[in-house]
């Protein structure tokens, strides 16, 4: 089998940021909250709480159509954000940043919650999830699309 693009990334080097992962007639962004094997790595209720606002706000943003994909990795260092290729680079930064700056603010009931609606419903952490926000929105202040290509 081929090797996939995204093992083929050098994890050792990897720092925290919003990278385009791959470009298939979709855009698929790397969006890293940690650095890879460090051994600090998102928590399971914070990711999930996470997930569940960040994919909330971007499908009901201005690029609901777009939207392909959000969510986390296997690995828990990060997301992803998949997009239809009508979105720039520039775009999707905006997007991610409000979602964040969403989910930084977010008060009241966490959407999808309910035990009818989640597999997990019992496992959320509001507050983790805003620090997560916080953290990334820190990260991606002076983040732009030159910086969005993975060093070699």
């Amino acid at each position: 089998m081929k090797r996939i693009a995204s093992f083929s990334v050098n994890h050792d080097i990897l720092e925290k940021g919003m990278y385009v992962s791959r470009i298939d007639g979709d855009v698929t962004y790397d969006i890293r909250m940690k650095k890879p094997n460090c051994g600090d790595y998102l928590e399971n209720a914070s990711m999930h709480t996470f997930e569940h606002l960040f994919a909330t706000y971007a499908r009901n943003s201005k690029y609901e159509k777009s939207i392909v994909y959000v969510g986390p990795m296997g690995c828990r260092t990060g997301f992803y954000l998949l997009l239809r290729d009508d979105v720039t680079r520039a775009e999707a930064l905006e997007l991610v940043k409000e979602s964040f700056r969403f989910i930084k603010d977010f008060e009241g009931e966490i959407p999808g919650t309910k035990r009818q609606e989640c597999g997990n419903y019992l496992e959320h952490d509001k507050k983790g999830a805003k620090q997560i926000a916080i953290d990334m929105l820190e990260v991606l202040s002076d983040w732009n699309e030159e910086k969005m290509n993975y060093e070699k």
